[in-house]
């Protein structure tokens, strides 16, 4: 197993260059920047745009939010595109966040099962909804708890990867990620100057070699 535990600066270009072959790139993107282009002169900066300037047969392979931090892998050519794709679509990516979140849960390990859906009067809000949403499984484990500020700080592994799936289902489970800019609201929302939210382990195996690769990049929260 390699494996890359080093939390590398950000570089000039707005993202940390975790590691490169020539198959392959593994990036952290900051909070606050686009994974791709969005409609709209202003939404035309973001991580793929900036990783092409150095590498460019850099494309994107899965996607994190605006607001969400942490590490993403990126395919250098087509051929390593469609077979990173095909793994990432079968769920053969080993994915790990860690998060901030409000008040404390119950158990200290469980999951969320709830069915997702693009909330459309409300986009680009998503919501559960039982009767048309999609199957979506997150696994939580608690790392600790701050009485202080009666905050959690949580593992969260998506077995799934709906749109904004971690983000809803902490607030359906009444513990909204902290400073979340859509589904936390009032003190929660103000607590940080961020969304707590960071994709902070990667393991897959490689393209080529068929070599497990893990990658570990902390939240700097």
């Amino acid at each position: 197993m390699s494996e890359n535990t080093n939390a590398i600066a950000f570089i000039d270009s707005g993202f940390a260059l975790v590691y490169a072959d020539t198959a392959l790139l593994v990036v952290s993107k900051p909070t606050r920047m686009l994974s791709v282009p969005g409609r709209g002169d202003e939404k035309q900066d973001c991580l793929i745009r900036r990783v092409q300037i150095e590498h460019p047969d850099a494309l994107i392979v899965h996607r994190l939010d605006y607001d969400t931090s942490g590490m993403l892998v990126l395919a250098r050519g087509k051929e390593m595109h469609r077979r990173l794709s095909m793994m990432f679509q079968g769920r053969e990516v080993e994915k790990r966040y860690v998060a901030v979140i409000a008040g404390k849960l119950e158990q200290d390990v469980g999951e969320v099962s709830l069915p997702l859906l693009v909330d459309w009067p409300n986009r680009p809000l998503h919501k559960v909804d039982f009767e048309n949403g999609k199957p979506s499984l997150t696994r939580y484990r608690v790392l600790a708890h701050d009485s202080a500020s009666d905050t959690s700080r949580v593992e969260l592994i998506p077995e799934t990867g709906r749109t904004h799936q971690l983000r809803v289902h902490m607030q359906a489970l009444g513990h909204p990620i902290v400073g979340d800019p859509l589904y936390a609201h009032g003190a929660i929302r103000e607590q940080a100057d961020r969304l707590l939210l960071h994709a902070e382990y990667l393991a897959f195996a490689h393209p080529r070699s068929g070599k497990t690769l893990a990658f570990t990049f902390p939240a700097d929260f």
